[in-house]
């Protein structure tokens, strides 16, 4: 809501009445918050919103348990509605807005640009007309002249669509639907398990010691193959994150950032994008691709590709666990609630810390744990 126009006014009773899933307020002192888009997304669970709905949540804000960061308010900004207000300014408001959507009519043809980009800045604070980029463009040839104000910019997180490439099947390109991932390389995963076990079971393959000492490798060893390539992709995954992802690109380089913002930037800046939650396809076969070719190098045949499907496989949960951190509504004192607070608090607060997705196994020894809070 701009700055410049009248709040709404909201009674007690209006705000209390408003306390469903369909339909979610909540209080913060006097200012009024629609958060029902944000149900689903809370890290600790949408009971715990609802909970409270109807009521004031700036002691919630403040913790303990948890304090809330300062992108935590500004997203929560976002959802700003009104204000709480006499009985009788609520009343005068609410006649208004019935007359007001009674005597409008705007049909579809005749929408106006300004009204367009009303429906597209919805449920966000972002001004579109004093943002560092224009929204109304495609932002993937704009962040690289950012320069030293990009890091800031990408880590305020927004809640709205971003638009990378005005090209339509460039863009296309860019998205993709969780269930593409297991759809594409679960088969993959299955049909390789099955190859490198009975391959095993025919008792062809030996690891040579010495020119006359050799070892079978017996089928029975699959699963062991097959986890050493899961334990090894979550390292590769803790990398990948770490050093690429969040690689600091310099504020002087226009393509490292614009590169930076293309892999993960733009995640950051709009973590709650259902279609860019997980790897299209197409690109994710690079990083398979090198996988697989790396391990038939270290390893003979059938070894390096039962530990590449053990890989690929940890790949796939790495990518489904990546999803629900961000949209699944996991039961609270359960492993993946708190890997879920987890993953939340490093693109809220902690950018630098708290790289590991499917595990924070990783974190411990390279020290990028995020701290525990301390009130």
């Amino acid at each position: 809501m701009s700055p410049l126009t009248s709040p709404k006014f909201f009674s007690e009773k209006e705000v209390a009445r408003h306390c469903t899933k369909d339909s979610c307020w909540v209080l913060q002192g006097t200012k009024v918050y629609d958060v029902t888009a944000f149900l689903r997304m809370h890290p600790g669970g949408e009971s715990l919103i609802l909970r409270r709905s109807g009521k004031d949540v700036s002691q919630v804000m403040e913790g303990p348990p948890h304090r809330h960061s300062d992108n935590a308010r500004r997203w929560m900004e976002q959802y700003y509605i009104g204000e709480l207000g006499r009985e009788s300014d609520a009343e005068e408001t609410q006649i208004l807005r019935e007359r007001r959507n009674a005597t409008e009519q705007t049909p579809d043809e005749n929408v106006t640009n300004k009204d367009k980009n009303a429906l597209f800045d919805r449920c966000s604070s972002v001004d579109l007309d004093k943002d560092l980029v224009d929204w109304r463009k495609p932002l993937a040839w704009q962040v690289g002249y950012l320069g030293e104000k990009y890091d800031a910019w990408v880590h305020q997180p927004v809640d709205r669509p971003i638009r990378l490439f005005g090209n339509p099947f460039l863009e296309a390109g860019t998205k993709t639907s969780w269930y593409w991932v297991p759809v594409v390389w679960l088969p993959i995963v299955l049909y390789f398990s099955w190859y490198c076990y009975t391959a095993l079971a025919r008792g062809t393959t030996r690891i040579l010691l010495t020119s006359d000492v050799s070892i079978r490798i017996h089928e029975y060893f699959f699963p062991l193959l097959f986890l050493t390539g899961w334990f090894l992709w979550s390292f590769i995954e803790y990398c990948i994150h770490r050093f690429v992802f969040h690689m600091n690109p310099p504020a002087h380089n226009y393509y490292l950032i614009t590169i930076h913002f293309l892999l993960h930037g733009q995640h950051h800046k709009s973590p709650f994008d259902g279609s860019r939650l997980v790897f299209p396809p197409g690109l994710a076969s690079l990083v398979v691709g090198s996988f697989y070719g790396i391990l038939r190098i270290m390893l003979p045949d059938i070894l390096g590709l039962s530990v590449f499907v053990g890989g690929l496989c940890g790949y796939v949960v790495y990518d489904m666990i990546h999803y629900y951190l961000h949209y699944g509504s996991p039961k609270k004192g359960s492993y993946m609630y708190s890997l879920k607070a987890y993953h939340v608090k490093h693109h809220f607060e902690h950018q630098k810390a708290g790289f590991g997705i499917t595990s924070t196994f990783w974190d411990h020894p390279f020290n990028t744990v995020i701290p525990e809070e301390k009130f």
